[in-house]
């Protein structure tokens, strides 16, 4: 019979290098994982501060709200209010000038689609 020079030397030597290659697979997922999860801790960090940062703007808007200079400026812009001591000013034309007439502009129609129009030149008086 032939013998294979097998010996307890070859065997470890082969089962110790397929335990590393295994270990260096493990290492090299576990990296992966490492890498992946960094990534995630970077976008969830983003996403906390740019809440942050709209929260602070969102508290700062509030205060200015329910300010009184917030509300002054409401009164004398979108208001139309006055404080004691201020002259209003209504523009008035000159004397013997005509007044600027305003025209309102005459809704167009929409246009027709041919068969409206052949239907209207054959079927209307």
């Amino acid at each position: 019979m032939n013998q294979l020079p097998i010996s307890l030397r070859r065997v470890a030597a082969f089962a110790s290098i397929f335990i590393l290659i295994l270990f260096v697979i493990e290492f090299n997922s576990r990296l992966e994982e490492l890498n992946r999860l960094n990534d995630q801790r970077d976008q969830v960090r983003a996403l906390a501060t740019q809440a942050m940062q709209t929260q602070m703007a969102l508290q700062t808007q509030v205060a200015y709200a329910v300010s009184t200079e917030a509300v002054e400026e409401w009164a004398r812009t979108d208001g139309h209010y006055l404080q004691e001591g201020d002259h209003p000013v209504i523009p008035v034309g000159l004397p013997g000038s005509e007044p600027v007439i305003v025209s309102t502009p005459v809704p167009s129609l929409p246009p027709m689609q041919n068969w409206e129009v052949w239907w209207s030149l054959f079927f209307s008086k």
